[in-house]
């Protein structure tokens, strides 16, 4: 052997050590594959925390949306129309009616009409109510309302018994009556079996429904219905303070056309004496109200995602203070403080993304089966849904920072005296 080879090879250059991408996550997927338990148990706070997100985001979107629909719907498929002349007279105690006998019939007339009828309170007022005639039986202060057959279709009142008025009813005057399920507790009626009977102002109507609410009459459950051509006879017209309306229920896209026909329906001799109430634009309120609750639920999910970090970060750092001899073990056969590095991040971004993936999954069939489970139609934005496995992943990523950058710290001598 000559000198010049012997000395080429005592100075030959170490080769400079490279840990290639497979390399990388191969030795990531051992570290984690070692401590199965551990693993899932860290994943688990990332699922919850992505779950949350995205569950939160997906059902307050389903349920705003759904929401939304449904006052959109009604306030669009519904048309008002007052008496303009009973408003405007000068004797309040004047009784006015500027409705016609027929006022159905002229509305369902027009195309696009579902259902009308219309309606005015009894006395102008809350009404003295009782169950019995006997002498000391309690009187109540209740709403009595005249209506058509019509308008408590428009209404789409809801009965839990018995039935609601007819046009039967109505033709022939019978007293009558069709009693909302707050007034009828608080009059001690539970059904209609037996035929009980109530008394406004001593005239005595006989209930034939309960009901237990209104898409188009808020007050409905407690109030008291009563055939208007009954309430005429027994009562006489509507007051001039509290004058007839009239309710329309349209199909969609109709209610403008309604609203504007309606007057020269109704009152061709004399328009000006009806006034129709449009269909209201949406709420600029109503959308500030929405996207304050859309803000909340974001910080309350954006607080699931921090608790999963916190998961992550205390387990890698964990790791590492148990895997301080394996890590001398490396940095002695070669591996670079930034090796050491890659690999407790690769570890703790893997955990991340495999805690992305699975809790979006679980969020996505959450936020379906609620939507299946109360018929809605489910909402999930991709803008929101899509990128939160990634989301998870720069959660394992960030979490990862501190302790990979302390292993890489770690000289390997004193690791290896530990």
């Amino acid at each position: 052997m000559s000198r010049a080879w012997r000395h080429e090879r005592a100075y030959s250059p170490v080769p400079v050590t490279r840990l290639s991408a497979r390399d990388l996550l191969t030795e990531a997927i051992a570290g984690l594959s070692q401590r199965p338990a551990r693993t899932v148990l860290t994943m688990l706070g990332t699922i919850l925390g992505v779950g949350s997100f995205v569950a939160v985001l997906g059902l307050t979107a389903t349920a705003t949306g759904q929401v939304s629909d449904a006052f959109s719907v009604q306030a669009a498929t519904q048309v008002l129309v007052h008496d303009a002349g009973g408003s405007t007279s000068s004797d309040p105690g004047q009784t006015v009616e500027s409705f016609p006998i027929d006022a159905e019939t002229r509305i369902t007339a027009l195309n696009g009409v579902k259902a009308a009828g219309v309606t005015w309170p009894v006395g102008g007022g809350p009404t003295t109510v009782t169950a019995s005639l006997r002498p000391g039986a309690a009187q109540h202060q209740l709403a009595v309302a005249a209506a058509t057959p019509g308008y408590l279709a428009a209404a789409e009142l809801e009965l839990s018994d018995g039935a609601a008025l007819t046009p039967y009813v109505e033709s022939h005057a019978l007293a009558v009556a069709v009693i909302g399920v707050t007034a009828a507790r608080e009059l001690g009626i539970a059904s209609t079996s037996g035929a009980p009977a109530v008394f406004v102002d001593g005239v005595a109507f006989t209930v034939v429904g309960i009901a237990t609410s209104a898409a188009r009459d808020p007050a409905a459950a407690a109030t008291i219905y009563v055939p208007a051509s009954t309430a005429r006879n027994a009562f006489g017209a509507p007051l001039a303070y509290a004058p007839a309306s009239m309710l329309i229920w349209t199909q969609l896209g109709a209610a403008d056309q309604v609203a504007d026909e309606a007057a020269l329906a109704l009152r061709p001799d004399r328009p000006e004496l009806i006034a129709a109430t449009h269909p209201p634009a949406a709420s600029p309120t109503r959308a500030d109200v929405l996207a304050s609750l859309n803000s909340m639920f974001v910080v309350l999910a954006a607080l699931s995602l921090v608790v999963g970090a916190v998961g992550i970060a205390n387990t890698t750092l964990v790791a590492v203070v148990e895997r301080t001899s394996e890590i001398g073990l490396r940095r002695a056969v070669g591996a670079r403080r930034r090796h050491i590095a890659a690999q407790f991040l690769t570890e703790s971004a893997t955990m991340g993304t495999l805690g992305g993936l699975i809790g979006t999954a679980v969020a996505v069939a959450v936020v379906v089966t609620v939507a299946v489970a109360r018929e809605w139609t489910a909402v999930l934005d991709p803008a929101t849904t899509l990128p939160a496995p990634l989301l998870g992943s720069l959660i394992g990523l960030l979490a990862g920072v501190y302790p990979a950058l302390r292993a890489a710290h770690i000289a390997p001598l004193d690791a290896l005296h530990r």
